[in-house]
């Protein structure tokens, strides 16, 4: 049963966040399938929100269902108001009353102008003719510019770019984030992957690989290191020269030039990749995540760092 105490938490957070989604895990760790789907569709329409992770506190998760008269998680509310449920909200975004909730409704713009060179032309050629009837191939950007190229639903909405004889269906906002953007395939470690370089990105985290680090580290250039991990997983392993992100770095870091390279690295990659985002988006303009964290490291750059 929710208590006043309960009721009062949970009026206080829907006060103190414009968009508040209620849910299980987070924003970068969803712990099920309908928060997956409602992060999600969030995440095509904003750079940042914020989250409550239910199944760290039974009272709020039980009460926010009394709190909203709406018996299952997640629940979205914007600027106060009781948005709904999973079901809801993706109806809301396909009809596009979500994006006007927002405020992030779209005006109509010709389609963007991307750049496909020829290696990666070939390939989505050769994808979008194998789509089967009624889909194409799509690029979404979302609000923090991810991309993802896939195979999806022709929309009526879509807007559709064509490059190098290849049509790209986008929704309208993916469509004002690609400006620019160009279309390549790169090696990876499993073969080739498509590479998709968005030039009007704001101030983004960028991949560094292990590998890439180490260069980075013998080529003498300035930088800083930083660990986001707890002090305990440090003192069993750690990359010499990095520096905890504890409350002191944390509160440094802002005094420091906004062109300072700053890296961040944890255990696989997760958790520096947040606080990676958290410093990008204070306007730092050379953020990188080190991919696969110094479990990463310990395999492919360092094997005396013990893995765990």
């Amino acid at each position: 049963m929710e208590t006043i105490e309960t009721r009062d938490r949970i009026q206080a957070l829907i006060a103190q966040n414009d968009v508040l989604l209620f849910m299980k895990g987070n924003r970068e760790a969803p712990q099920c399938g309908f928060s997956a789907t409602v992060v999600s569709v969030l995440d095509q329409l904003l750079p940042q929100y914020a989250t409550f992770d239910v199944l760290s506190d039974g009272e709020v998760r039980e009460g926010v269902k009394e709190f909203s008269s709406w018996p299952t998680i997640p629940q979205l509310y914007v600027k106060g108001e009781f948005i709904g449920g999973c079901d809801i909200i993706q109806e809301s975004f396909a009809t596009g009353e979500l994006q006007e909730a927002l405020g992030v409704t779209p005006e109509l713009a010709p389609p963007a102008e991307i750049s496909i060179t020829e290696a990666a032309g070939e390939q989505l050629a050769r994808a979008s003719t194998e789509a089967p009837e009624g889909q194409a191939l799509r690029l979404m950007v979302d609000a923090r510019y991810r991309s993802k190229l896939l195979i999806g639903p022709m929309l009526d909405s879509d807007v559709r770019a064509e490059s190098e004889g290849v049509t790209l269906h986008l929704d309208p906002l993916s469509n004002g984030r690609a400006q620019g953007a160009v279309l390549d395939v790169v090696k990876s470690r499993g073969g080739l992957a498509f590479q998709v370089k968005l030039p009007e990105a704001p101030n983004v985290v960028r991949p560094m690989s292990v590998k890439e680090l180490a260069a980075l580290r013998e080529s003498g250039d300035a930088f800083e290191l930083f660990d986001v991990r707890t002090l305990e997983e440090r003192e069993t392993a750690r990359i010499e020269g990095s520096t905890l992100l504890d409350e002191a770095a944390a509160e440094r870091i802002p005094s420091l030039p906004i062109d300072t390279l700053l890296v961040f690295h944890c255990h696989h990659g997760g958790r520096s990749q947040t606080a990676a985002e958290h410093f990008a988006a204070h306007g730092f303009t050379r953020v990188y995540n080190v991919q696969g964290g110094i479990d990463a490291w310990s395999q492919e750059v360092d094997p005396d760092v013990a893995r765990y």
